[in-house]
């Protein structure tokens, strides 16, 4: 449901508004997975991300299910090993100064770049006039 109206969003906007946030070390999607799957879905090969250092410990993993405990390590096992994590059981946190707490999407800039620009073509007849 949501990423059918994610989906439908992006194709009626014709932008990304906001970038995917991905650990730096292990490249796993932290935040980020519905708009990664309807970009793919929607033909995007260049996906814009914002590279966070989930080692950091400012950045803590807390669930949405009070009965479940859920690790840092068991978010990068889960992204490294294909062993997905149920939908939206996690939420990614940043300890900012003054301890404030955040959303890790609160630090991504709305980057705003069309999809079109995502997607790379190669057009053959458009090669062979340059030649």
């Amino acid at each position: 449901m949501r990423l059918t109206r994610l989906l439908n969003e992006l194709k009626s906007d014709g932008f990304l508004r906001k970038p995917i946030a991905v650990d730096l070390n292990t490249l796993v999607i932290l935040d980020g997975h519905h708009r990664f799957n309807s970009l793919k879905q929607l033909g995007c090969d260049i996906i814009p991300t914002y590279l966070f250092d989930y080692s950091m410990p400012e950045i803590v993993v807390y669930t949405r299910n009070d009965m479940q405990k859920i690790t840092k390590e068991d978010v990068i096992r889960a992204g490294t090993t294909g062993n997905k994590l149920p939908p939206r059981s996690s939420k990614h946190m940043v300890w900012l100064k003054f301890d404030k707490l955040v959303h890790i999407s609160h630090l991504e800039k709305n980057i705003d770049i069309p999809l079109e620009r995502m997607k790379t073509y190669i057009n053959h007849s458009r090669h062979a006039s340059l030649r």
